[in-house]
């Protein structure tokens, strides 16, 4: 009966002293509490209580190993600047400071420190300033969404020396210059390129035309030249829009993926006739208005089943859907 007693003493000892599986380590919860803190202890985050466990409970925080491994704060009333403290965060993997409109400033430089992360949102903030170099030094990193900020200044060449990276999210931003040339030279994945609604300009690197790219979304800037290095019969290019720029190309001379299913070059100074090879395409989405196209649209394929504002507004185009020639 003795030995029983001492027994189950021993083994209550024993789980009291061991760690939960579920429950933070000091530095993570600490690093949190920091980070409430100099969000000015917003609502959102009045679940983070330093009496209870950061991985049970905490709104936005996930655990593995007793390791804060996601953070997601968003769409809440928070001020401030992201806390320099996210950087103690070492083992975090996910994250989201998104639709958080009172977040200003710039990305800390001790982001660089989360040698795990693989996915980053800063989206929808009014995070402001450039796009630091240092970004590229998260080699993990797999997503990247930067989008609808109050960014400036030019994309930061150093992105293309991201291996793992699978898209560049800058879209809806205020920057300025042209597209790297450093984008020639992507040391691993050809990422999905959306850098739409900017101040962009210039010509887009010939160098370019050597990917693969599934999606690009260069509408809404400022580019000129042409776009061909986007196109290519042996490519697996899914989406192109290349809207709402100045870009200048005879169309008929594009070689066009046959994988393609969305195409909008609309509001360009794109000129020539539609070449009979877009009929070939299983299109979802094409536009081609405000160019100076002519000629007639040709026949066959799904270019008929689109509305005439896809064609409208170009200099002599006849045809289903438009008029008769």
């Amino acid at each position: 009966m003795k030995l029983l007693v001492h027994l189950s003493i021993f083994l209550s000892i024993l789980f009291v002293s061991l760690p939960s599986s579920y429950s933070c380590t000091p530095n993570d919860k600490n690093a949190l509490l920091q980070i409430k803190k100099s969000l000015n202890n917003p609502p959102l985050l009045s679940s983070w209580n330093p009496r209870t466990d950061c991985c049970t409970g905490w709104t936005g925080v996930e655990c593995t190993n007793r390791r804060v491994t996601a953070l997601s704060v968003s769409s809440g009333e928070v001020s401030g600047q992201i806390p320099y403290q996210i950087g103690d965060l070492l083992d975090l993997r996910t994250l989201d400071f998104s639709y958080l409109t009172n977040l200003t400033g710039n990305i800390p430089r001790t982001i660089t420190k989360l040698k795990n992360l693989n996915t980053l949102f800063f989206k929808h903030t009014s995070l402001s300033g450039p796009i630091p170099d240092y970004i590229s030094e998260l080699k993990s990193l797999t997503f990247l969404d930067l989008s609808f900020n109050q960014f400036t200044g030019p994309i930061p060449g150093s992105l293309s020396q991201m291996p793992k990276l699978e898209a560049i999210q800058i879209n809806n931003n205020k920057l300025t210059g042209s597209i790297p040339n450093s984008f020639g030279s992507f040391v691993g994945n050809v990422p999905n390129l959306y850098l739409s609604n900017n101040k962009l300009s210039g010509k887009i690197p010939e160098s370019l035309s050597k990917y693969d790219f599934n999606a690009v979304d260069l509408s809404g800037n400022g580019f000129q030249g042409d776009g061909f290095m986007f196109f290519g019969r042996n490519k697996t290019t899914v989406r192109v829009d290349l809207s709402r720029n100045m870009f200048n190309f005879d169309l008929v001379k594009v070689k066009f993926a046959r994988s393609i299913v969305s195409l909008d070059l609309s509001h360009n100074h794109i000129y020539g006739k539609i070449p009979p090879a877009l009929t070939k395409l299983h299109l979802k989405h094409f536009n081609v208005s405000d160019n100076h196209l002519c000629g007639k649209i040709p026949s066959g394929g799904l270019l008929q089943t689109f509305e005439p504002s896809a064609y409208a507004h170009n200099i002599c185009l006849c045809g289903t859907p438009l008029k008769a020639c």
